[in-house]
């Protein structure tokens, strides 16, 4: 009742709070329209730009334009000075269009309305232009900035546009980033846990499964702006996570009318000289502009897939993985005011997964489909106060609908040689969540220096109805006999809900052009889980040698949400396991593995009495950054990062052979701990090359079955006791090259190489059991080169206004161009006759790229 009360009245002030800063701009319009006077206005700004691997430059020399038809023909001119600031004074007030441009960058323009009196601040972000404009960046380089003190890494829509992404989705530029790592399974672990102890967060608010926290919600990667990867949160406001963050800044809609068209043409399989069909069709369709001219602006993207995965291992044509999906976003933004502004937005996500995980030993009658239905829907106000102060307020919520199943009713058999009957587990989940983020920043402020403070709160609601239903499971050795039978028994009915409410402050203090320091605080209380969780952060970024040499050091605490599948946990059907001698006689008595809690090491709770999980995970973690300029287009950065993680929750089998008792048990003792030592050097030749490379050193060890690894993104069929080791995303050592090049004839490709250890794996026995030391064998070296050759035409359409051209982008594209055999399987039973061998191995693909690009 305590816990209770405090999150009422902790949500009941956050409301508040909310309230009334909402009333704030309508008092402070009625202010305005009570003190306006006849003084002059004035636009000022910032530009930058964001680097290959993700630090923030300013941008000096840059040349800005200030037009205004209705106040004067005559235009205005300036440069940035060499912080990057430009500033036009003694305005009159009336429409202005801004536009600036450098070399090497893509011209920026926009429209804005001024009022009498105001003082607009408009900061710039510029983008590389095209590489096929063979164009130069010339002049002295800017120096590196510090006004961000977090290690981060970025990537752009130029790089999402250009690189060989096979499925064209942003999970898979993500995976070029150090420190963010694929599984054989196809999970991403960020600093070594997967990614369902992440958290993603689209334009402020949280974009993952109300449940597993998987990042199971699609973004279409055409209307990403930059996607940034963070070693440690910069910003209170983000929390919820104990793995990695990342970050998704998505388009405006469009001030003009424009539209892309992409991957438009289908791709067919031919088997024995002869046509089957089609393997992928993939069309993407973008378009949008203004509803009501410098008001009203729209935006949609629709995305639809039918894609057919061969997995290599399996025969055709049982051996691809089916993919039907639509994706719709739809983008609306409302101009109140140059400093009001409103974004709607909508995100439909239908999507069916037939044959989800097999592979060289896991046909497809033993596999598993997954499907999903659901919505996401919001809205942001952001409102700038003339004194410069920014209220932006941030409501979204999701109805997210998932299930599971296998391919029939038959018992499920695990043999030396792999799988076979039908997958044993059917859930079905319909998730609810709602997020509301109001967050007030101060204007600037003088102290020693300057602050910009920002704080909010953090309203999360989530709640999830469902079911998991399972047939028995045989584990067969090797002579066909029956070694153990896992039934199980109980409804499986399973709900769940939690509230969080967190208030986080924050303030971002610059001394002097050389020293920047960012501090803050995040205080959350959960429903289920810490009634006070405190989580402080800092981080700072030190400038020397005029500005070329930047050295960056951080430290944050965060805590992590419940997972709403521990919240219920003992409620699942309970597992009876079952052991039998080569002659097929039980041994003993059947064991009841009875669902429970156990505490950091408390005494089992009462069977069949739900109790609450225990505290949330929390994670430290710390970081130190060199990063260097060497000359104008050669950057150098060296980072180190130390995390680490307690109070995970996993998932323990304890067997008391002796008495026939055992428990299955929700423990939040789980551990991780991550270390990373990384060298990341970027290139960049004018716009006719962009080359980053980077070497990682790291090593993950940590508590095996946790949720994430036991219950994620399908429940596993054996569940074996616990033990600490290497996690299975540890990889020492891996080199990432990733970029483009201009060729003669205006062509650009784009390789992306990867080189890694081989990832870890476990030996077992007939019973599933670890033989030998857990995760102490390793896969082959993985070497993989995908490559994006493609060029720009220009053409016209007869008829169109002004005779407009258009753009077309034709290539080819080919993953694993090498031709390299990297095993995706292992046969790792000790009693198959064929352990040890590797199976599965991956080979070329090759595509046509055409996109319609405006």
């Amino acid at each position: 009742m305590k816990i209770a009360r405090r999150i009422v009245s902790n949500a009941f002030c956050a409301i508040s709070i909310a309230l009334i800063l909402f009333a704030f701009p309508t008092v402070a319009r009625q202010l305005q329209g009570t003190n306006s006077t006849a003084s002059r206005a004035s636009i000022s700004g910032r530009i930058t730009a964001i680097s290959g691997e993700g630090a923030t430059n300013v941008l000096p020399g840059v040349t800005v334009k200030l037009t205004s038809p209705s106040v004067g023909p005559a235009p205005q001119s300036t440069a940035t000075d060499a912080e990057g600031h430009y500033q036009f004074t003694q305005l009159a007030a009336g429409t202005y269009t801004i536009e600036a441009s450098a070399d090497g960058f893509k011209t920026w323009s926009t429209t804005i309305t001024l009022g009498a009196n105001q003082a607009l601040v408009k900061d710039i972000v510029l983008q590389i232009s095209s590489v096929n404009q063979q164009v130069e960046v010339q002049g002295e380089a800017a120096e590196i900035a510090t006004q961000n003190v977090a290690i981060t890494a970025t990537v752009n829509t130029d790089q999402l546009e250009s690189l060989p992404l096979p499925t064209q989705k942003f999970t898979e530029a993500l995976s070029l980033i150090p420190g963010v790592v694929r599984t054989h399974t196809g999970k991403l672990t960020f600093k070594g846990q997967a990614e369902s102890q992440g958290m993603l967060v689209v334009d402020s608010a949280e974009n993952v499964d109300p449940v597993s926290g998987s990042f199971s919600i699609p973004i279409p990667v055409d209307i990403i702006q930059s996607m940034t990867v963070y070693s440690l949160p910069e910003s209170s406001q983000y929390g919820g996570f104990t793995g990695g963050l990342t970050t998704i800044e998505t388009m405006p809609p469009s001030g003009t009318w424009e539209y892309k068209l992409r991957d438009f043409i289908p791709a067919f399989r031919g088997k024995n000289d002869s046509l089957v069909g089609l393997a992928n069709w993939t069309p993407r369709f973008e378009f949008g502009g203004p509803l009501i001219k410098n008001k009203v602006n729209f935006s949609e993207e629709v995305t639809y897939e039918l894609r057919k995965q061969p997995v290599r291992g399996l025969s055709f044509p049982v051996n691809e993985i089916k993919t039907r999906s639509f994706t719709s976003l739809t983008n609306v933004q409302v101009i109140l005011s140059p400093r009001h502004v409103l974004n709607f937005n909508v995100n439909t996500f239908p999507m069916e997964l037939d044959f989800a995980n097999i592979n060289a030993l896991i046909p497809q009658s033993a596999s598993t489909s997954y499907g999903r239905s659901g919505v996401s829907g919001g809205f942001s106000d952001s409102y700038q106060f003339v004194s410069g102060a920014v209220l932006n307020t941030m409501v979204r919520y999701t109805f997210f609908d998932s299930n599971a199943h296998g391919q029939g009713p038959a018992d499920m058999q695990i043999s030396p040689e792999g799988w076979g009957g039908n997958y044993f587990n059917r859930w079905d989940r319909k998730a609810n969540q709602l997020e509301v983020l109001p967050a007030y920043q101060l204007s600037a402020k003088s102290w020693h220096g300057s602050h910009e403070v920002r704080f909010g709160a953090d309203l999360l609601y989530r709640q999830y109805d469902g079911s998991s239903i399972s047939h028995p499971i045989d584990l067969v050795a090797q002579d066909g006999s029956v070694a153990e039978r896992i039934d199980f028994q109980g409804a499986g009915l399973l709900s769940a809900t939690d509230t969080e409410v967190a208030e986080f402050i924050q303030d971002r203090w610059t001394l002097n052009g050389h020293l920047t320091i960012n501090y803050g605080a995040r205080l959350t209380t959960q429903s289920i889980g810490r009634t006070a969780a405190f989580a402080p952060r800092i981080g700072a970024a030190y400038s020397l040698n005029g500005g070329n040499t930047v050295i960056r050091a951080g430290a944050a605490e965060v805590y992590g949400h419940v997972p709403l599948l521990a919240a219920d946990f003992t409620s699942n059907q309970e597992r009876m396991l079952s052991f039998f001698d080569s002659t097929g006689a039980l041994i003993g008595q059947p064991i009841v593995l009875v669902n429970t809690y156990l505490l950091s090491g408390a005494p089992p709770s009462t069977p069949g009495v739900p109790r609450e999980p225990g505290s949330s995970p929390r994670t430290f973690s710390w970081n130190v950054v060199l990063e260097h300029q060497f000359r104008k287009n050669l950057n150098l950065r060296a980072s180190y990062l130390d995390s680490h993680t307690v109070d995970l929750f996993l998932l323990d089998q304890i067997v008391d052979m002796a008495s026939g008792t055992g428990l299955l048990a929700v423990r939040n003792t789980g551990t991780a701990n991550y270390r990373q030592a990384d060298i990341t050097a970027h290139y960049r030749f004018g716009n006719r090359a962009d080359m980053s490379l980077s070497y990682t050193w790291s090593r993950g060890r940590g508590d095996l079955n946790t949720l994430s690894d036991t219950l994620v993104p399908f429940q596993i069929p054996v569940i074996r006791p616990n033990v600490t080791g290497i996690v299975s995303s540890d990889v020492p050592h891996r080199v990432v090259a990733s970029g483009f090049f201009g060729l003669p004839w205006k062509m650009v490709i784009s390789p992306v190489l990867d080189v890694h250890s081989g990832l870890p794996y476990s030996n077992v026995d007939v019973l599933q059991n670890y033989a030998g030391v857990p995760d102490s064998q390793r896969f082959p070296v993985y070497f993989s080169l995908d490559v994006r050759l493609y060029r720009e035409f220009g053409f016209h359409i007869p008829r169109t206004e002004h005779s407009k051209t258009h753009k077309a982008r034709l290539g080819v594209y080919s993953t694993d161009i090498t031709n390299r055999l990297n095993p995706h399987d292992v046969f790792n039973n000790i009693t198959s006759p064929f352990f040890g061998q590797f199976a599965g191995f991956q080979r070329r693909y090759t595509g046509l790229v055409l996109d319609l690009v405006q």
